[in-house]
């Protein structure tokens, strides 16, 4: 098919900075798309159509696509697919009708004035976006690259590190990158007071090694402490031998069954920023818990459903697995996920009970899988010495489809 669409990347230094093919597709274009910043860029005699994005972007997005044909230009801050407007396009237009130029993003160009390796940084977006993500990136010695909203995100950047423990963190705000206005701030998370900053920033954020902050590993098994929860939580040693069997990977969707405090979808989420996960719980106290944990631990777009399985688990999206921690006796339930998950999906169910153990028995004999007993110990003080006392035993049953 013929290409007749372009996105090119382009910088604060406007047309004089794009190469020759990037000017080339902007001057044969009888349609031009971009925001007020970048059609400020052009000529004022420029007489073609234009395109201002609109709110639903996707009002734009079918505009777009209706001139279908046409020699259609979208101008895009820096990489398109970088946080960027290409990536929304391309969910709707085959690249074998596009072509991308791309600009330095904001965070080549940040890694370039603060001699940073790329590579060592950890980058996110905060345009339309929750700042509690921040929570899922923040340790001792991390560097971290922000794409802000506006003049108002480093402020509320800042107070987020200080509410975690990381107010000696420093923050650079850099302003208007590759442009004659470009600006560089500097301060503390702690002391940051900087009111007038330019809509069009990038945040740097660089963690002290010797912070107070937390240090919450990515990996599974989060301490207990790092929950509310009202007793309905897997406990440290059980979440990470469950997690371990549900083998999250990018991009993957979880179902949570029973979700409790959410520790399982949290945990399932904060291994890669691409991990999806819905949490599934009837009891209206544990939702807000479930709510506030996802929050505090950086994946604040863990999908919550209210309701009791199986009936709540009706229309949702198609899961790559299946956590089931309780309720397992209840009837359809297991039927239910079970036809409900993905092939070569994972399915993974926790008994405590005599009862719940049968239902996995009855299970584990028709479609295979495999039965772990975990036992656990832990030390308490008894007088003057240690001794050791019993988790409840747990029951395991995982398998593939």
């Amino acid at each position: 098919m013929q290409k007749w669409l372009s996105v090119v990347g382009i910088g604060e230094d406007g047309l004089a900075g794009l190469s020759p093919v990037a000017r080339s597709l902007v001057e044969q274009a009888v349609v031009i798309v971009g925001g007020d910043r970048h059609l400020a860029m052009l000529p004022p005699d420029d007489r073609r159509e234009k395109l201002i994005w609109a709110s639903p972007i996707e009002t734009s997005i079918q505009a777009i696509i209706q001139r279908r044909g046409q020699a259609v230009c979208v101008l895009a801050s820096g990489d398109p697919l970088c946080y960027g407007v290409g990536v929304t396009l391309l969910r709707q237009i085959a690249i074998a009708e596009m072509t991308i130029v791309p600009a330095p993003s904001a965070f080549s160009l940040a890694c370039a004035r603060l001699g940073w390796s790329l590579t060592e940084v950890e980058t996110l977006s905060l345009c339309g976006r929750d700042p509690a993500l921040i929570n899922a990136v923040l340790y001792p010695g991390a560097r971290l690259l922000v794409l802000s909203e506006s003049g108002k995100t480093p402020a509320i950047v800042a107070n987020v590190l200080v509410e975690k423990g990381f107010g000696h963190a420093q923050i650079t705000v850099l302003e208007r990158m590759g442009g004659e206005q470009e600006q560089i701030l500097t301060d503390t998370a702690a002391r940051w007071q900087a009111t007038d900053v330019a809509d069009l920033n990038t945040i740097a954020i660089a963690c002290p090694a010797d912070s107070s902050g937390p240090a919450l590993s990515r990996l599974a098994g989060l301490p207990d402490a790092a929950y509310h929860h009202d007793g309905q939580l897997t406990k440290r040693e059980i979440r990470a031998v469950t997690l371990a069997a549900l083998a999250p990977l990018p991009g993957q969707l979880l179902w949570d069954v029973g979700a409790g405090c959410g520790s399982i979808g949290i945990e399932w989420m904060r291994s890669h920023s691409r991990c999806r996960a819905i949490a599934i719980e009837q009891h209206p106290s544990r939702l807000s818990l479930i709510a506030e944990n996802a929050i505090a631990l950086g994946v604040p777009n863990l999908k919550i459903i209210p309701g009791q399985a199986p009936e709540a688990l009706h229309n949702l999206p198609q899961p790559d697995a299946i956590f089931v921690g309780g309720g397992l006796t209840t009837p359809d339930l297991l039927e239910t996920c079970w036809q409900a998950l993905r092939p070569s999906g994972r399915f993974v169910a926790n008994a405590v009970t005599v009862e719940s153990e049968q239902v996995l028995l009855e299970w584990q004999s028709k479609l295979g899988g495999e039965l772990t007993r975990i036992a656990i110990q832990r030390t308490e003080p008894i007088g003057k010495f240690l001794g050791w006392k019993a988790m409840a035993p747990v029951t395991q049953w995982s398998v593939v489809k």
